[in-house]
This record gives C-alpha cells, sequence and structure tokens, in this order.
C-alpha cells in the first residue's frame, strides 16, 4: 500500500485522551529544598561584615570584648547543635514511627539508660556554659594597678559628661548637643560612674559590654582599646523624658592625635570659649551626688 498520511484512531465519543503524569521531585528533595532556601534566608538577612559569624552582634573593640564573644560564639554553636539533634529525634520518630494501620505498636514504660543520659547531658553543657560565663565575668570585673586613663562619667538627666581626671579636663553634652568621648588606642582605661539623679546606664555598643550609673555609688570597669574609629554610645536605662536623647560618641584614635587633641581641648577649657570643654575642677564632681558647676550649667 502506497505510504500516507497517518490517521488518528476514532475515539469513542466522550472518552478523554489520558495525560502523562508528571514526575514529582521526591519528598525529601523537596524538604533539603525547603531547608537550604530557609538557611539562605538567614544568612542574607544577618547583614554583611561578617555579622552572622558573630550571631549579630557588633565587632568588639576591646580585649574584654573579644572574649566575651568567644563566650557567646560557643553558646550559639552549643545551641546550634542541641537544636538540631533534637528537632532530628522528632522527625525521626514522627516519619519512620508513624502510623501504619490501626494496631498499637508496642508500648515502653520507660527506659533508665536513655532517662539518665536526658538527664546528664544537659546538666554537663548547662555547668560548662556556666564556668566559662563566670570566668569572663571575672575578667570584666578585673582591675589593673595603674590604668593608663581614667574617665568620670558622670550621667544626668539627660546627657553625659566626661571627667579626664588626669588631664583637668571636663567634656559636657546636653541633649541634643552630644558630647565626644576620645580615648587613644593600645591603652588600659578605668570608667568611673556616678550619677547626681536617678539611675543611668553607660554603654558603648562595641565595648559589647554595659554598667549601670546609679545615684549615690561608684560603679567601675575597665577595658583595654584594639581598635580605631569611631563608635556610638547611649544610655540604656530608662531615665525620664529625654532618655532617647541621651547619646554620645567615642573617637579612638592613635596616641600621637590623642595628644593633639588633648592639648587642643585643654586651650580651649582654659580660654572658655567653647561650654562643651571646661576645666576639670577637682574630686567633687565624681563624690556622690555633687557633680560641680560644669555639669548644672548645662542641664
Amino acid at each position: 500500500m502506497p505510504a500516507g498520511p497517518r490517521r488518528r484512531a476514532p475515539r469513542a465519543e466522550g472518552q478523554r485522551a489520558p495525560r502523562a503524569k508528571k514526575q514529582r521531585a521526591p519528598r525529601s528533595r523537596r524538604i533539603a529544598f525547603r531547608l537550604a532556601g530557609l538557611f539562605a534566608l538567614a544568612v542574607l538577612t544577618t547583614g554583611c561584615d561578617g555579622k552572622w559569624s558573630r550571631g549579630g552582634w557588633p565587632s568588639p573593640i576591646t580585649d574584654q570584648g573579644d572574649r566575651v564573644l568567644g563566650v557567646w560564639r560557643g553558646s550559639m554553636i552549643t545551641a546550634g547543635f542541641v537544636g538540631v539533634f533534637v528537632i532530628g529525634l522528632i522527625l525521626v520518630s514522627a516519619l519512620a514511627f508513624r502510623r501504619r494501620g490501626d494496631e498499637l505498636p508496642r508500648q515502653v514504660r520507660y527506659n533508665l539508660p536513655i532517662e539518665v543520659l536526658y538527664t546528664v547531658v544537659p546538666m554537663i553543657i548547662v555547668a560548662v556554659l556556666f564556668y566559662f560565663t563566670a570566668i569572663r565575668e571575672n575578667d570584666e570585673d578585673k582591675f589593673s594597678v595603674h590604668p593608663d586613663l581614667s574617665i568620670n562619667v558622670v550621667g544626668f538627666q539627660w546627657a553625659w559628661q566626661f571627667n579626664y581626671l588626669d588631664d583637668g579636663l571636663a567634656v559636657t553634652g546636653r541633649p541634643g548637643e552630644y558630647p565626644e568621648l576620645v580615648l587613644p588606642v593600645d591603652k588600659t582605661v578605668r570608667f568611673y560612674e556616678t550619677s547626681p539623679d536617678v539611675i543611668h546606664a553607660f554603654w558603648v555598643i562595641p565595648f559589647l559590654f554595659k554598667r549601670d550609673v546609679v545615684p549615690g555609688r561608684t560603679n567601675s570597669f575597665e577595658v583595654h582599646l584594639n581598635h580605631i574609629g569611631d563608635f556610638k554610645g547611649k544610655c540604656t536605662e530608662y531615665c525620664g523624658t529625654n532618655h532617647d536623647r541621651m547619646l554620645f560618641t567615642v573617637r579612638v584614635v592613635s596616641q600621637a592625635d590623642y595628644d593633639a587633641w588633648l592639648q587642643q581641648t585643654k586651650a580651649t577649657a582654659a580660654a572658655g570659649t567653647d561650654p562643651k570643654f571646661t576645666v576639670y575642677d577637682g574630686p567633687r564632681s565624681i563624690s556622690f551626688g555633687n557633680t560641680g558647676d560644669t555639669q548644672r550649667s548645662h542641664q
């Protein structure tokens, strides 16, 4: 027979041609893709500059901050392992031992080795984390015999005053005019905190540490600076109407730049041409409740 165009076989009325079924990806592969997407989203939302590796914390600028960050990273890694392990057990139990019929699975009342395991292991984890946390807290309260620089931080409603105890200089701010604390790098700085009115909290963000400023007592702490740059600070204890305006900046510079700034600023304070800079007038500015005339005139 001569070859000709092929014709489709007649189809019964109402009969539909079967459609080819789409091959769906295995369930495990779909779950893996979703988890990978969530992980990528989590990494992207933490921003750049290595913040994801620090768990969202700012980069520390002190030796003490570096050690605190190490504790945080260790805690975060431990929590990650525990979380993955627990979620894995839940998924395995839900998928591998899910109900497949009307027959009840074998009922087990207790398993002594497992119960001992999930009691002892968490206690060991908590004890290890507690140990390193206590060690780092002791580091925060450790003082050197002779710090390189002593600063009296006075928190008042609603600004800050920084008294350079060794150099006879006071830097005072007021709401809307934020003071700048200038410090030399590679030096140990001791801070003495006082307040004439209510509780404040002195927080330089990249210190990864803050301490309350309490009326009637002098709190103190010490840091060793290891980075140059400009950094932000604020009060983190609600202290009244203008609490949100209790801001300041910290500028860490080289020793040569610090010496030049100090000489110029002390000359300005002696001349009285800028009310932000005044001559520090002695111990009465750091006594309990008495902050001196330089601060009172800027409230």
